[in-house]
């Protein structure tokens, strides 16, 4: 049985030596599988596997939710695999790129062949009125770790989480594009609209970027700091890009029309 957490001995040093246990991070292999046939290998946390499963495919531009027909957890000595059964229409996109990739848990874009590939123009989000002004920005980011367990029993854990009014939904991984694969699996599969935030633990890389805009959400918000190709990507896709946020403070890199002056005109 594969688990988000395992218990193991060792010794702390300090004034003395002292032996005991620590509970760390899960961290298996998991298969990603279209119709029987391996389309990537990511090491990741073994929980909310499938929001992963979908997620992943909407991200990676395997498949839309509505072309999964299902998707079945398949525990094998060596990992998981996930076997992601999808519509022909879906199966022929597979066919025309078919790649194999190894994913150590910091990479996002292994296994891309081509410069196109990773610099893949993001969709552009849709026009809303969802706006938050900043004491919602520094609440919210203030709140996320109240919704942390898994890293407050490791402390190696990633987490992204969904903001529209209140924190409607995280999840975890040892990976931090894991953790937001897995959120937007769930999002898409609760039907949540995407006017809202994206809570992040984690610097902003544009896959990330790339990640968020799939979904269709129109703010992202980190605790760290982006990269200058994640801020080009986040302005192209018309997303608004906070990052180096805390309870305290932040900083607006693209589209700050969002931040509102008042509650009255913030909102989803």
């Amino acid at each position: 049985m594969m688990h988000s957490a395992q218990t193991l001995p060792r010794t702390r040093y300090g004034s003395g030596a002292d032996r005991s246990h620590r509970p760390l991070a899960g961290e298996v292999a998991v298969a990603l599988s279209y119709n029987g046939s391996t389309q990537a290998v990511m090491m990741a946390t073994p929980a909310d596997l499938i929001d992963f499963a979908y997620g992943f495919s909407l991200t990676d531009g395997a498949a839309a939710p509505a072309q999964i027909s299902s998707v079945q957890v398949q525990h094998t000595d060596l990992g998981i695999d996930l076997q992601i059964w999808v519509e022909d229409v879906a199966q022929a996109q597979l066919s025309a790129r078919r790649r194999s990739m190894a994913g150590p848990v910091g990479c996002g874009l292994c296994g891309i062949d081509s410069l196109e590939q990773a610099l893949r123009k993001p969709r552009a989000v849709a026009d809303s009125a969802f706006g938050m002004t900043p004491p919602q920005i520094m609440a919210a980011m203030a709140d996320l770790p109240k919704h942390q367990p898994l890293h407050d029993e490791t402390r190696a854990i990633h987490a992204a989480g969904f903001w529209a009014g209140s924190i409607l939904a995280v999840r975890e991984d040892v990976g931090r594009h894991n953790a937001l694969d897995k959120l937007i699996g769930h999002v898409m599969r609760a039907n949540i609209l995407p006017a809202g935030a994206v809570l992040l633990t984690s610097r902003v890389s544009l896959d990330m970027v790339q990640k968020v805009a799939a979904l269709g959400a129109p703010m992202i918000i980190a605790v760290s700091a982006p990269t200058a190709m994640a801020c080009q990507m986040a302005q192209e896709a018309g997303i608004t890009l906070i990052a180096n946020a805390s309870a305290t403070g932040f900083d607006a890199f693209t589209h700050p029309h969002r931040i509102a002056k008042d509650s009255a005109d913030a909102g989803p």
